[in-house]
């Protein structure tokens, strides 16, 4: 495992970048714009951003039946369900809480791809499924501070949205990209979501102008949207330089960088049972993740 510093640092800005996407999602929901609002504005601006940095590096886009159903799948699976959910229960729960929850993707995924015949469950992968299911469970608990008697419905929606990218890791593992580069993928897929977002945010009247993205909550989603699509690439960069095994530990600086700026920006405080929760998922991550060479092809995380 190479750990250049440059690799390092690069590392970490794309986990601290990523993590703070979380508060500005709660900033654009409770500043009152609507799921299927963020939605679109995220989607087409990231499939704006990817497909320039796809055709800067020579990335053909989808082009036949077999790759834009493809790409319809992972807009579907990969970014309007999970996001939906995301973005609905941010609303309800705590920002720092979701990147907890959101960070599950590993640790759910597990399950599937033993299924699909893709992975082994070893003991020690086991173990990490059962720590990071603890942790969720811990947060859960009527001691861990959570607001509302609804939180914990909240908490499946929110768990909803790493269960869909698993499923979307899966996919694609199993199925392949249909010949084309991740990035020429996403932006693809970012293309379709937006067009399918469209219709729906129109009928129900919560498509932001682009006068209203200048307010506090539609600064907020600009940014949101903006720094998804360049940490997408950045963390493609990052696989193509430094491997898989050590670009992936970028999920653990994401969710801890999701709770230090929710603390930061949000005010956000936590109990000992979230403190405690956080620390048996990122020991149920490390344990959870496959001993890999550096180089392995790893589908890369969704989101965008």
């Amino acid at each position: 495992m190479r750990r250049h510093p440059v690799f390092v640092m690069v590392l970490l800005l794309l986990g601290a970048a990523w993590g703070l996407t979380q508060p500005l999602g709660k900033i654009a929901v409770t500043g009152g714009i609507h799921p299927v609002g963020i939605l679109f504005w995220q989607l087409l601006i990231g499939a704006v951003i990817l497909s320039a940095v796809a055709r800067r590096g020579r990335r053909p886009l989808p082009r036949d039946g077999r790759q834009w159903a493809l790409a319809a799948l992972i807009a579907v699976i990969g970014t309007l369900l999970p996001q939906a959910a995301s973005y609905t229960a941010i609303g309800h729960l705590p920002a720092g809480i979701v990147s907890m929850i959101t960070a599950l993707v590993p640790i759910l995924a597990l399950p599937m791809a033993v299924a699909a015949g893709l992975e082994r469950a070893t003991a020690r992968r086991l173990t990490g499924l059962v720590l990071g299911l603890l942790g969720a469970a811990l947060v859960a608990l009527p001691g861990a501070g959570l607001p509302g008697g609804a939180a914990r419905m909240w908490l499946l929606i929110a768990a909803l949205a790493p269960a869909f990218y698993a499923l979307e890791g899966t996919l694609v593992a199993r199925i392949g990209t249909a010949g084309l580069d991740a990035i020429a993928l996403v932006a693809g897929a970012s293309a379709i979501g937006a067009v399918i977002a469209l219709p729906i945010g129109l009928s129900m009247g919560v498509i932001p102008g682009v006068a209203d993205l200048w307010s506090g909550a539609g600064a907020a989603l600009v940014a949101m949207s903006v720094m998804h699509a360049v940490v997408y690439a950045g963390y493609l960069w990052l696989i193509g330089r430094a491997g898989s095994v050590f670009a992936a530990q970028v999920a653990y600086v994401v969710m801890i960088a999701g709770v230090f700026w929710s603390m930061l920006i949000l005010g956000e405080r936590y109990s000992a049972l979230v403190w405690a929760a956080l620390v048996a998922i990122l020991a149920g991550l490390a344990l959870v993740r496959p001993a890999r060479r550096d180089g392995a092809c790893d589908t890369a995380p969704a989101g965008t």
